[in-house]
């Protein structure tokens, strides 16, 4: 069966791992490194569609936990799937509802099968399992799909329990082949396996020969960015990315801080997504080249620049200045969080661009120069 997705190679980096590269799904292609804005329940909060693509993205994410509980996969499957439903007109992501297991872990019960927990939304019991999230992605119809897969706990408490490490791991290779025994749209969704193993390199490697023996379409970094520093994700990606292979996607689930976006481009990674750039908008928090703007302080009262002069985002080109910005929020306005979700929004795309521009012409001083907040990796 031909694969519903293609990857093509455009070109390898000189100097490091990173590679430019292009997918394509039944619903569009996207240029890679790519950054996924995160609409969790089928909605960049705050942010039409249309105003998503005009900031460069070209894929989304939303979320499969959530809209299975609200409004549920059965009614997006009659309204047409995700894409028409929503109307965003190009490739969509969903995840499996396997993060959800590790960050509600205060109400879920895991067991061999899948995890029973209880909803946020009425308190009534699901039992989520491999094939269940199947199911619920087959429906919503995303053109990448991901496999269900238990995420051990951060680095700490794994050190204090490591054979809850080792069960992950293993929970994740057996819910991995019941995801592809499940799987009843292999034709036109791509699914992904999802490495796991901590921060232990050699069950990072045991996690890789367990998830690549399946021939998949794509291959994904999970369990990171769940509490650990900047050293140690950059270290456990070093170790995983060149070991996925080749000729197929890398996605690093969850990653968004710039630092830690080079450091897995340069290690080889494709695809990235994160919630920071809408959730810290709304709370006046905006990424720039130089460093982060916290538009609450006082500082920014009476300062007259906009947020960024490289940028050319709906905030910045229409010469909203940080003081007016400021105002918005500390006045409760609504306009406020939607221009800095546009703003960080059109940042990382930014980032990417220039970050795929160095790949192609083996050139990192443009990175270098044009974004001083991660100079110091070079």
């Amino acid at each position: 069966m031909p694969s519903p997705l293609r990857y093509e190679l455009v070109k390898s980096d000189a100097t490091t791992r990173a590679r430019l590269g292009r997918v394509t799904t039944p619903h569009g292609s996207f240029d890679t490194p790519a950054f996924m804005p995160v609409g969790t329940v089928g909605s960049v909060k705050g942010i039409q569609p249309a105003q998503v693509r005009d900031t460069g993205a070209q894929m989304i994410l939303a979320n499969t936990y959530h809209l299975m509980l609200r409004p549920g996969s059965e009614l997006v499957a009659k309204m047409g799937g995700l894409q028409k439903w929503t109307r965003w007109q190009g490739p969509m992501l969903t995840d499996s509802g396997g993060y959800q297991v590790f960050s509600l872990g205060h109400i879920n019960k895991i067991s061999d099968d899948g995890v029973t927990f209880k909803s946020h939304i009425d308190g009534s019991t699901i039992h989520l399992t491999p094939a269940m999230s199947m199911r619920v992605q087959n429906e919503l119809g995303a053109d990448i799909i991901m496999a269900f897969d238990d995420c051990p706990p951060a680095h700490d408490e794994a050190v204090k329990d490591p054979a809850r490490l080792v069960k992950a791991c293993d929970r994740t290779a057996r819910w991995l082949e019941a995801c592809i025994d499940a799987h009843q749209r292999k034709n036109d969704q791509a699914l992904f396996g999802i490495v796991q193993g901590g921060t232990d390199p050699a069950m990072r490697t045991r996690c890789v020969e367990q998830t690549c023996r399946h021939d998949l379409p794509g291959y994904a970094i999970g369990g990171v960015a769940v509490g650990e520093p900047p050293e140690v994700i950059e270290t456990i990606v070093e170790h995983t990315a060149p070991r996925l292979p080749g000729d197929r996607p890398r996605y690093l689930m969850g990653v968004g801080y710039e630092r830690d976006i080079l450091a897995a481009v340069r290690a080889g990674v494709d695809m990235f997504d994160c919630v920071l750039p809408t959730r810290n908008g709304r709370n006046a928090y905006a990424f720039t080249s130089t460093g982060p703007i916290r538009l609450r302080n006082a500082k920014y009262a009476l300062d007259p620049a906009v947020l960024d002069e490289r940028c050319d985002c709906p905030a910045c080109g229409g010469g909203f200045s940080r003081s007016y910005l400021r105002h918005l929020f500390m006045a409760g306005e609504m306009l406020g969080p939607v221009l800095v979700s546009l703003h960080n929004l059109r940042h990382f795309q930014r980032y990417l661009l220039d970050i795929r521009a160095a790949i192609a012409h083996n050139d990192w001083s443009l990175v270098a120069r044009n974004w001083p907040v991660v100079a110091d990796r070079f």
